[in-house]
């Protein structure tokens, strides 16, 4: 799958088809439950306020749309042009009033405390490593007081599947130690974790953080 490296910003993955398929790929053809597993471990609920940072082709941002209904709202924002088009594509033709903008993790553009969940899936790992503390203060810093915020990232030990689709197949380097960084950052700019946890399909996992601090 094609990454450009943008100074700044890391990778950005340009292949926004390819990157359907390779989730396709990892997840057994079951994107979509493990989307909804996301959405269950970040507590997403009718009116919350929402926002999917490298939000890719929409998938999960738009399975939280009909989480939130008409009192929430959701956003997705990710650097790649390709993959805000697929996605925008994507709401457009399930007709799914979601936001979808080119935007990078280390620059939000949205106000302090305009959302009640943040959710990041597989985005981490992206960034050059200087730039993850960045993103994930600025995740904070669009959090309400008691937002809360959910990392999914990839994990040592893969699936037999994951291990013949590797990340290290779609990537320059190992990034197995993404979910450990993850979780050290969510409490070195001020969350309190609150639960973690891998999933069935054994390539990633998920650490939630509750925004309990004023933004560092």
């Amino acid at each position: 799958m094609k990454h450009d490296h943008v100074e700044g910003q890391g990778d950005v993955i340009r292949s926004a088809v390819l990157y359907d398929i390779m989730l396709a790929l990892l997840t057994f053809g079951r994107e979509q439950a493990f989307r909804e597993s996301m959405l269950d471990h970040a507590k997403v609920a009718l009116g919350d306020r929402v926002l999917d940072v490298g939000c890719g082709t929409g998938t999960l941002a738009l399975a939280a749309q009909r989480r939130v209904g008409p009192n929430g709202n959701v956003h997705g924002v990710d650097p790649s042009d390709q993959m805000i088009a697929r996605a925008r594509s994507k709401a457009a033709r399930k007709g799914r009033a979601v936001t979808f903008d080119v935007a990078s993790a280390q620059k939000l553009p949205f106000p302090d405390a305009s959302f009640d969940v943040v959710l990041s899936s597989l985005m981490l790992h992206h960034l050059p490593e200087p730039a993850r503390r960045d993103a994930v203060s600025e995740m904070r810093r669009v959090l309400t007081p008691v937002g809360r915020l959910l990392i999914v990232e990839l994990i040592r030990k893969p699936s037999l599947l994951s291990s013949l689709v590797p990340a290290r197949f779609t990537h320059q380097h190992d990034h197995s130690h993404a979910f450990e960084e993850a979780k050290a950052l969510i409490k070195d700019v001020g969350f309190r974790e609150i639960g973690s946890g891998s999933f069935e399909w054994r390539f990633a996992a998920w650490v939630l953080g509750e925004a309990n601090q004023p933004a560092l």
